[in-house]
């Protein structure tokens, strides 16, 4: 905070002049001199640069087996190195700790890949990411503080779990036997178990940013997945019976959904709970009407819409500004979308390109008029969606 803003403040008569002293003594006392930050980080950069330029032009040279050594035994450090000195680094920044966890984990999982290197060995790509799952997951669970491992371990979870079920374009299961097929879905399905998890977790732990932004990522997943099901429906893919997008898949992937809402209702109560339990199991619901409106372009937008209108009421209800005014944005959207689809041969004239841009700013118009109207003020904390 400058001085300036601050001595601005006390000629409006916002503070005082005993208050304007103390936050500037404050802020002489906690001040960063970036500019010497920045040239200490321009030189580690420099260094580190050049190590990776040392390394990557004698990488063949060097035995493998060593390379391998010197891998582990910079995890072996990081780790030691968050294990005893984790907490004293998350009272210097969280953002230092939450640095040190990221990276551990990219090292963990770069291993798996330097280990087929030096041994010249291939396994389908879910099989090293479950491996780190196992042996990285409870590190980000135990130490993650913020968003970027949150991410981390959902993005993890999700591609191990969809890779897993893809198993090389389906090589490993046989169309004609549906059991399979029905495993691989509810392994899908499971990434959006992390936010029950996360939400009986929140109430227990400390570090209630972490859990917070992990049942946040993994409900995102689970609306990511309603509204990826509204789209497919519109264009008409739910065709299939046997694959990961045919019917008795996302019928499994439903019904998880409104399990995990369930778990979400118990393990939160609240209001907070009550709307994340709903939002999750009105994604599962949103996923399995998907199927009995595929290929109905009005019904499947009218789905779309459905699902993001119940999103704004929720995000109304806990005061979550951002959440609501992305779902007028994409409801909005949704609908000029529809209208281009239900008349497409108003673009092949001029007069219809004119009634097309009419439509687009009513309707842009329209959304922002009903975010300004009804979004929460900016002043109140967003919760939990």
């Amino acid at each position: 905070m400058s001085n300036r803003k601050i001595a601005a403040w006390r000629n409006a008569g916002l503070i005082d002049s005993a208050t304007a002293q103390a936050l500037i003594d404050y802020e002489a006392e906690h001040t960063r001199p970036l500019a010497l930050w920045a040239v200490f980080g321009l030189g580690a950069l420099a260094i580190g640069l050049g190590i990776i330029s040392v390394v990557a032009a004698n990488w063949e040279q060097i035995p493998g087996q060593l390379r391998l050594a010197v891998h582990l035994a910079l995890l072996i450090g990081l780790n030691a190195t968050l294990a005893l000195r984790g907490d004293d680094l998350a009272r210097i920044s969280p953002w230092v700790n939450e640095a040190l966890l990221f990276v551990i984990a990219v090292l963990g999982l770069t291993f798996f890949g330097h280990l087929g290197q030096v041994y010249q060995t291939s396994s389908p790509l879910w099989k090293p990411l479950a491996a780190w799952l196992i042996l990285f997951g409870p590190a980000l669970l135990i130490y993650g503080r913020s968003w970027p491992a949150a991410a981390l371990l959902i993005g993890g979870s999700i591609f191990c779990a969809w890779d897993f079920a893809a198993a090389d374009s389906g090589a490993m299961f046989e169309p004609e036997r549906r059991t399979h097929w029905l495993i691989a879905a509810a392994v899908t399905a499971l990434p959006g178990l992390f936010a029950p998890f996360a939400a009986w977790k929140r109430e227990r732990s400390a570090r209630t940013d972490f859990w917070r932004q992990l049942e946040l990522t993994a409900l995102a997943y689970a609306v990511g997945g309603a509204t990826l099901s509204c789209i497919v429906a519109s264009f008409g893919a739910f065709e299939g019976d046997d694959d990961l997008i045919g019917s008795a898949g996302q019928l499994v992937r439903a019904a998880a959904a409104l399990g995990f809402g369930l778990l979400l209702l118990i393990a939160k109560p609240g209001l907070s709970g009550r709307v994340s339990g709903l939002v999750m199991a009105g994604s599962g619901i949103t996923i399995a009407l998907a199927l009995g409106v595929n290929n109905v372009d009005l019904l499947a937008a009218a789905l779309f819409m459905a699902l993001w209108i119940g999103i704004a009421a929720a995000a109304l209800a806990i005061d979550a500004r951002g959440a609501f005014q992305l779902a007028v944005a994409l409801v909005a959207l949704r609908l000029i979308i529809l209208s281009f689809e239900l008349a497409s041969d108003l673009l092949l004239s001029g007069f219809g390109l004119i009634l097309s841009g009419l439509m687009i700013l009513a309707v842009a118009w329209g959304a922002v008029r009903v975010s300004q109207a009804y979004a929460p003020g900016r002043e109140k904390q967003e919760q939990t969606p």
